[in-house]
């Protein structure tokens, strides 16, 4: 048996392809995924002294991109923002439209992109693979969140690291290994099938 017939058909799949292919699911998906972003976005703390809450938001966005693919992870994220934009509340703690902590939902629509792109090739399959993918996730909506945030509020790049990055550390690494333990396993359930 030549190693090409062992590796599974499903390299280069998303977990969304393995649902029956249709413009009906794809359109469902998108409007799935949007609204599983806004859900996840009404868990929210208050962070002291920083107009950016600990939410669930950042998590859904990077599990919605890895289990969709970068395409309609994309255009999730995207309804996601532009329905908030148009007033829709369901931006974290019910809010809309455009506030300091909107740089981090555009990070969230890149993120969501890259890593659709990257678990498509394969990046959602293992523990360490995932981790990976979720920092660099988190890294994308991190690099245009904290800068959009200082922009937003005045603040200086150092007070906008401290406000917008640091207290959200120890939630992400949690949110990681959620991740991590999650995408995988469901790989594998599927893999059996």
């Amino acid at each position: 048996m030549s190693t090409a017939a062992a590796t599974p058909a499903r390299t280069g799949q998303v977990l969304a392809d393995l649902l029956p292919a249709s413009r009906v699911r794809d359109a469902a998906l998108v409007l799935g995924g949007a609204a599983l972003t806004g859900l996840a976005a009404q868990i929210a703390l208050p962070v002291p002294g920083s107009p950016v809450p600990v939410t669930g938001q950042t998590f859904a966005a990077l599990l919605v991109g890895t289990a969709l693919g970068a395409g309609r992870g994309f255009l999730s994220l995207a309804l996601y923002a532009v329905a908030g934009l148009a007033g829709m509340p369901w931006f974290a703690q019910g809010t809309s439209g455009v506030a300091p902590s909107f740089g981090y939902i555009l990070g969230m629509i890149l993120a969501s992109t890259v890593v659709g792109a990257l678990a498509r090739r394969g990046a959602d399959r293992s523990m360490l693979r995932m981790a990976g993918t979720m920092l660099v996730g988190e890294a994308i909506i991190y690099a245009v969140g904290v800068p959009y945030l200082a922009l937003a509020t005045g603040m200086s790049a150092a007070a906008a690291i401290a406000a917008g990055l640091t207290p959200f550390l120890i939630g992400d690494a949690l949110k990681a290994a959620l991740a991590m333990g999650a995408l995988p396993t469901a790989w594998k359930f599927a893999d059996k099938r």
